[in-house]
């Protein structure tokens, strides 16, 4: 290959706005992937969390000794959050003397619906960036192509005879930017659409899980005596139950 016509010295020999869009593109391609490894531990880990809680939750353990246990435990994560704040707030409102049950379930609910609201704030965190990167930089890219393309013809007026030679390196080097554009769009797009369905199923397992925990708590405060709350029935042994 002709050395002025390494990718190298093509990068360099561009001009200054070509080489901003490519550095602006670079720095978009790095930013995505560091974003793109820690939304994938973190959407990971959250999936985890759900099945090891409701395993724990569904095992018959005292709903009192599961909010200590948890609480004695590093800092809660996704649905121990949402179990941590219905709780907490159904045990506030109970104690509190004559307290409407209906007043006991909308303060439960609305504490649960907080708590889901900020962990689903947390697992769509940064995703937005990766829609950006995968809508926006494709045209960045072609920006600085046709910034470079414009340059090449330009240059092309003070020659008296243009050939292929004089104008292959000034479109190689503004196609560059082209290329650098797709390579940071088609991983953020991938991954965005991959992300976005990861986290849809986490928060409809967050939703899932409190309309089963507010059912719980909905039969007990109904209850005519004040007594600790009940130990959660996995849904098959409630069907066992009925019949």
């Amino acid at each position: 290959m002709n050395e002025s016509m390494t990718l190298w010295s093509l990068i360099s020999n561009a001009s200054f706005v070509v080489q901003l869009v490519m550095l602006v593109l670079l720095a978009a391609v790095f930013a995505s992937w560091m974003i793109i490894i820690q939304r994938q531990r973190v959407l990971s880990a959250a999936k985890k969390s759900v099945i090891e809680f409701e395993d724990r939750f569904w095992s018959g353990m005292d709903l009192s000794q599961l909010y200590k246990e948890i609480n004695q435990e590093p800092p809660a994560f996704g649905v121990d959050n949402i179990f941590i704040a219905g709780f907490r707030e159904f045990s506030r409102l109970r104690q509190q003397s004559n307290a409407d049950p209906e007043a006991v379930m909308e303060g439960t609910q609305r504490a649960m619906r907080v708590a889901t609201t900020r962990e689903s704030e947390l697992l769509e965190l940064h995703l937005p960036f990766l829609a950006t990167v995968g809508s926006t930089s494709p045209y960045v890219g072609l920006f600085g192509t046709v910034w470079g393309i414009m340059n090449s013809f330009r240059g092309l007026a003070n020659v008296h005879q243009a050939t292929l030679a004089t104008v292959a390196p000034g479109i190689a080097e503004a196609l560059i930017a082209t290329a650098i554009g797709l390579f940071a769009a088609i991983p953020a797009v991938i991954f965005y659409n991959r992300f976005t369905t990861k986290v849809d199923q986490v928060i409809s397992s967050y939703e899932t899980f409190g309309e089963e925990f507010i059912s719980i708590l909905h039969r007990q405060v109904y209850k005519k005596n004040k007594v600790v709350p009940e130990t959660p029935v996995p849904p098959a042994t409630q069907e066992t139950v009925k019949k």
